[in-house]
């Protein structure tokens, strides 16, 4: 059974770790603020002072911390993963990065003689806590098939979308067509709203039809702010701006949209509140 190793343990790391515990693994974690790893302590895993010493103990590495600012910190700082990890660690990305950061660490890894995949996840904290999250992978096949084992230990879904930064290229499309979703419901909303519908109704019709689930994330945060929160609102500006780099010159205006609404919300002071809930600002 392979050693594992979570660097970042808040929402979704902190809910893969728990789920390799309850599968037997031994896991190595480290997170910047170490209260948060307290929880997991409890349940068996071990705290490491540094990336470098997770890595170090563990025969797969997750990273998962929040943007190419802390990732860069992880991996290449003092006493970062690239410190500890040698040829037989797959290391991951399963942070949201940036294209540029992914193959940034793809070269990197491949210059070292390292093994790498990025993998970012999808499923929020409910799909972390309860081992079902759906994982967007990159990287060689015979890496994939190693790892596998242990990945359906954390997911419901493993999708393969190619080389080396063709996961992250997905959750960027992912997370840009999801957030136009979500824009979309509280538009549509407030038409119903101004024609005096019975808002209730109205959610209930929208769930049952194409792109439901989706519609039903904006649903219960139009009517309930979530809690805890499943995805924080400045957590998704950065994926998108991310995203908006990703497309260049592409004429996606949709994005550009998007993009103002949730800047919007980010500098009104609504950064730590659920992705969803942007249309009750």
């Amino acid at each position: 059974m392979k050693k594992i190793g979570i660097i970042g343990t808040g929402i979704m790391g902190n809910g893969m770790a728990l789920n390799f515990l309850k599968n037997g693994n031994q896991v190595f974690v480290w997170n910047r603020t170490k209260s948060k790893t307290e929880k997991l302590t409890q349940q068996g895993a071990v705290v490491c002072k540094t990336p470098a010493e997770t890595a170090k103990n563990a025969d797969i590495v997750f990273e998962v911390t929040s943007d190419d600012k802390s990732s860069k910190q992880v991996w290449e700082g003092k006493n970062g993963i690239f410190q500890g990890a040698d040829k037989s660690t797959v290391l991951i990305a399963s942070s949201t990065l940036s294209i540029e950061r992914t193959d940034q660490l793809a070269e990197k890894c491949r210059k070292k003689g390292l093994k790498f995949m990025d993998i970012p996840l999808t499923g929020g904290r409910i799909g972390a806590e309860s081992g079902n999250l759906t994982l967007l992978c990159g990287g060689p096949k015979k890496t994939l098939k190693e790892i596998t084992p242990e990945l359906k230990k954390i997911s419901a879904k493993i999708y393969h979308f190619g080389p080396e930064g063709h996961g992250m290229r997905y959750k960027l499309i992912l997370n840009f067509l999801q957030s136009v979703h979500i824009i979309g419901f509280g538009q549509a909303m407030k038409l119903a709203k101004s024609s005096n519908m019975d808002l209730n109704k109205v959610s209930e019709a929208l769930v049952e039809k194409p792109g439901g689930i989706i519609t039903n994330i904006s649903s219960k945060a139009y009517f309930k702010e979530p809690d805890p929160v499943t995805f924080y609102i400045k957590h998704l500006f950065k994926d998108l701006k991310y995203a908006k780099k990703f497309a260049g010159k592409s004429d996606l205006s949709l994005l550009d949209e998007v993009l103002k609404d949730y800047n919007k919300a980010v500098k009104k002071g609504f950064k730590d509140k659920d992705w969803a809930s942007i249309n009750t600002f």
